[in-house]
């Protein structure tokens, strides 16, 4: 049996160097941590040069080091976005983002650029995860095994970028991002041997844009898209869904904010709705944050009028959690 709240509910340009470390990392070690190397951005080199040339925001990628015994450099990375110029240390607070598209490789990491610029402008290092999805030689479990890889070499990237603070990180997902990024931020509950067990890096605070925070609910709206991810329904797969369901992993002590589009006819708003009362119901302070004509594209859409709303709110508890530690 668990012991800990989880079952409530049954149950982050310049010449960029080609390199790659494969050490691992732990955040509480008290051995000294590995730097990463900079690794070349193959296709985002053009992006990168404009991020750089038009905004005072450098950009840097890295390769992080896989446990599923194979990797694909296309997409294990993670791009670094911060401010240009010398910085304290340890005062830049981080902001990891984990993009959506369904599990499925039609939609990548590099559709968050944009995203990512607007936050380090706002004085934020981002690190924005690319990893293995569904059609990409991911799925079940390499996606969530490469999403808990990237978040583990966090303190590594972090030991080669000094100014960043990575102490009270927050986790922002899009769409199955969110479900990503709240799964992230609670695998320290998880018992050893479940898939992301044991993290060597967690952050603190969670932040999910339109997730389907309550995955078997999803189902039963008809959510195909989560059974491809996870290789079967709640009754075939019970255990897949109680490791990484949202609303099956509620950790109470983690700050949670759920922003959804009052028109997301994806991702219905009752998702969100049911993880808030959950978390409440079982002594958390999670947040709702219902955005008026918005829909679960423009939620992170830079052209529209809530994406102001979304960046505030990210800046702020990126910055808030870093003064609080």
């Amino acid at each position: 049996m668990r012991t800990t709240v989880r079952r409530t509910l049954t149950g982050l340009c310049g010449a960029l160097a080609v390199g790659l470390v494969l050490a691992g990392c732990s955040s509480t070690s008290t051995d000294a941590v590995p730097t990463a190397s900079t690794a070349d951005p193959g296709a985002a080199a053009a992006d990168f040069a404009k991020v750089v040339a038009s905004s005072n925001v450098d950009a840097r990628r890295y390769l992080y080091p896989t446990t599923t015994g194979s990797r694909d450099d296309d997409q294990n990375w993670a791009d670094v976005f911060l401010p240009k110029g010398a910085q304290g240390e340890n005062s830049v607070p981080l902001v990891i983002l984990i993009h959506g598209g369904s599990w499925q490789s039609q939609v990548g990491a590099d559709t968050f650029v944009t995203f990512s610029r607007r936050l380090a402008e706002r004085g934020l290092a981002v690190y924005n995860v690319e990893y293995r999805r569904v059609g990409s030689g991911g799925g079940w479990p390499t996606t969530f095994q490469d999403v808990a890889a990237a978040l583990d070499y966090v303190p590594t990237v972090a030991a080669s970028i000094p100014e960043i603070d990575e102490r009270n990180a927050v986790v922002v997902g899009h769409s199955a991002g969110g479900q990503l990024a709240m799964w992230a931020g609670t695998r320290h509950k998880l018992e050893s041997g479940e898939v992301g067990a044991e993290p060597k890096f967690r952050p603190t605070n969670v932040i999910s844009l339109a997730g389907p925070l309550d995955m078997r609910v999803a189902v039963k709206l008809g959510d195909d898209r989560i059974v491809r991810a996870l290789g079967g329904e709640p009754d075939e797969v019970p255990d897949r869904y109680t490791s990484v369901d949202p609303i099956q992993n509620l950790d109470p002590a983690t700050p949670t904010i759920a922003m959804v589009g009052k028109n997301d006819k994806v991702v219905p708003p009752v998702l969100s709705q049911n993880y808030v009362a959950a978390d409440k119901a079982a002594g958390g302070s999670a947040r709702l944050v219902l955005l008026d004509d918005t829909d679960h594209g423009t939620i992170v859409d830079p052209r529209a009028p809530a994406f102001t709303v979304v960046l505030e709110t990210i800046s702020r508890a990126a910055h808030n959690a870093q003064r609080s530690g």
